[in-house]
């Protein structure tokens, strides 16, 4: 592998690469391309990202094998495996498994209370566990949650997510919108995944995003208080806390909280339902 970029330019529909013929361009962002790819040997399905060409270095190899042996055992129902990583034809290539679309494509359309927490849940739960492996994911963004049949979610991008931005920023890691104030000064900690966390919840019950300074009460508030349950509404102000030390310490707290509070909550908004009915 030579010590500057490989090769260069997008992968076209149709190309083979290895194995894997691509059908269909998913996405791109600063750092990579994710592409819909057929596995020939296999018959089934992937997605497959590959970092673009300035990116591939041996410096950024060398960062993302250390990352991907990180996170190698976090194996959970809502974590989104790495099936391969290998280099094909002077490219690094990830592959994963293939969803329905994203939490950012999900959040387009109408989602239901119930649904809604049934996401944030399973996103907790994922972070929980990683959490508990001293692992911090550092980019958590609807962009980076695959939804897959019935509502399943998997987060995507552990290790990969510091490693790209790393690499495209040269310092802090992150996603400007999502991440924390500490992050964003280059010290994430637990506490700034459970800021993104924060944000996502807050966006899936109001319909809005938090936006920078985070000034409380944030948009769509008047919209929640007249159904969420006030603790609740606590639960999530606490979360995105400007100040770290005020926020949950990690995700196992939060999520412990959040099962305490979930059904109260629902059946609050239940409630408020039959009585506007």
């Amino acid at each position: 592998m030579p010590n500057g970029a490989v090769a260069s330019g997008e992968l076209k529909i149709r190309q083979k690469l290895g194995k894997y013929r691509i059908e269909r361009k998913l996405g791109s962002g600063g750092f990579a391309s994710v592409y819909q790819a057929m596995d020939t040997v296999q018959g089934i399905r992937v997605a497959i990202k590959v970092p673009h060409a300035q990116y591939t270095t041996e410096a950024v190899l060398t960062d993302f094998r250390k990352e991907i042996r990180t996170t190698a055992p976090l194996e959970h129902d809502n974590i989104l495996p790495i099936k391969d990583a290998s280099i094909i034809e002077d490219r690094l290539v990830v592959v994963f498994p293939l969803g329905d679309e994203t939490l950012q494509q999900r959040m387009t359309r109408r989602i239901s209370l119930e649904s809604a927490f049934e996401i944030a849940e399973q996103i907790l739960r994922a972070t929980a566990l990683a959490h508990s492996h001293h692992v911090i994911h550092c980019d958590i963004k609807p962009e980076n949650v695959i939804v897959f049949a019935g509502n399943r979610i998997r987060l995507a991008d552990f290790g990969i997510a510091k490693v790209s931005q790393k690499t495209v920023q040269g310092g802090g890691t992150g996603t400007i919108g999502y991440m924390a104030p500490e992050q964003a000064m280059g010290k994430p900690s637990f506490r700034s995944d459970v800021f993104s966390i924060g944000l996502i919840l807050w966006r899936l019950l109001s319909g809005h995003w938090p936006e920078w300074p985070f000034a409380w009460p944030p948009s769509g508030y008047n919209r929640l208080r007249g159904r969420i349950h006030p603790e609740f509404i606590d639960f999530m102000r606490r979360a995105i806390d400007l100040n770290p030390r005020r926020r949950y310490r990690d995700a196992e707290q939060m999520l412990a909280i959040f099962l305490k509070l979930k059904q109260r909550t629902i059946r609050h908004a239940r409630s408020r339902r039959r009585q506007s009915a």
